[in-house]
């Protein structure tokens, strides 16, 4: 994932906010949003509520290193923003894989349920 294009922008994240189609569960909500081109970009937010800097830097990887197992599969141009919730801190990445493939497979980022063998 070291090579992943990020969100940066306040706008990116506002614009997946208001326009973008959404999935919740009790770890993760996912935003995805159409973009012009660009690939396949993520975003992930961790909001102070969850805890101190050190929890939420912790759900931030929680949620990179899961998307680092699918990425591969994301194809198109699509602006994805993760959100972590309270329950984020008491996963694992391997516990968030399968609720975020469901999430991207819904909205229709990833293709068909190929994830079989992960």
């Amino acid at each position: 994932m070291s090579g992943a294009v990020t969100l940066k922008q306040n706008t990116e994240f506002h614009r997946a906010y208001g326009r973008g189609k959404v999935k919740t569960s009790p770890g993760l909500v996912t935003y995805v949003v159409k973009n012009r081109g660009m690939g396949c970009r993520i975003g992930i937010t961790a909001a102070k509520k969850l805890g101190c800097a050190v929890e939420r830097n912790r759900c931030r990887r929680i949620i990179r290193a899961a998307f680092s197992s699918i990425s591969p599969r994301c194809s198109g141009n699509w602006d994805i923003v993760f959100v972590a919730r309270f329950k984020t801190k008491k996963l694992k990445s391997s516990d968030l894989v399968p609720v975020m493939q469901q999430h991207l497979t819904e909205l229709g980022v990833i293709r068909g349920s190929a994830g079989a063998d992960i």
